[in-house]
């Protein structure tokens, strides 16, 4: 884009015309050999530079080991299968598989509601503007998945004090040492998603309006408590349903 002022002279014709005149966006004067002053300019697009959000990266990239962590107690629980199979089939007797898929139901239902409030979060709305659940915020929505989470690790605590009533204690054999190992670790790792929820909620009560951080911490625990729920799914699949096809 450029813009001409001609500087007239005497005797000299005006070379300008209005109709050829344009707004100055950025530039610089420059005086010609003929005595006119021209605007040399250069319109400059302005381009917005989104950041990639340092928590969320930082969690994916921690539960990328945690991936590791547990496959390799897939890894131990086969290979035990493998060394063992009559234990294995015994020790599957005796599990309440009615009860697991209830409890595993209640644990998958608790990453829709964790969602839900995700969704809330980032809409920065942290409180109920209703009392209709489409009104709830973020810390609604998250009260009822530390709800349902308290209520699936209560379940398998009970099924652990069964089977401690029955005899099978962790030392038993190899098949009670893979189970209360592979589903005791997913366990903590509930208990610790529990916990996070929580301090999430305390933050979202102490801003005085959701702000970066608050949505950072939201999207960051929504991450783990998926990840916890997809390893409990599968290892529902292998402890209680894969004995039955094999």
């Amino acid at each position: 884009m450029q813009e001409t002022i001609a500087v007239h002279h005497p005797g000299t014709p005006n070379r300008s015309r209005p109709a050829e005149r344009a707004r100055v966006v950025s530039g610089t004067w420059e005086i010609g050999h003929n005595g006119q002053v021209t605007a040399a300019t250069s319109a400059q697009a302005v381009h917005t530079v989104h950041r990639p959000n340092t928590t969320a990266i930082g969690v994916i990239v921690w539960l990328g080991s945690e991936v590791m962590f547990f496959a390799g107690l897939f890894a131990i629980f086969f290979t035990l299968r493998s060394m063992a199979p009559e234990q294995f089939a015994e020790g599957h007797s005796v599990l309440n598989v009615p009860f697991a898929t209830v409890n595993t139901l209640i644990l998958v239902s608790s990453s829709f509601t964790c969602q839900f409030g995700t969704f809330a979060a980032e809409r920065e709305q942290a409180r109920a503007t209703g009392k209709s659940p489409k009104n709830w915020g973020a810390i609604e929505w998250f009260y009822l998945t530390v709800l349902l989470g308290g209520i699936f690790v209560a379940g398998q605590v009970w099924e652990y004090a069964t089977l401690v009533s029955e005899g099978y204690v962790l030392n038993l054999n190899a098949y009670t040492s893979a189970f209360y190992m592979t589903t005791g670790f997913h366990g903590l790792h509930v208990t610790g998603g529990l916990v996070t929820f929580l301090l999430v909620i305390g933050r979202m009560y102490s801003a005085r309006r959701m702000g970066t951080r608050e949505v950072s911490s939201a999207l960051g625990i929504s991450y783990y408590w998926h990840f916890v729920d997809v390893v409990w799914v599968a290892l529902f699949f292998v402890i209680y349903l894969l004995p039955y096809f094999s």
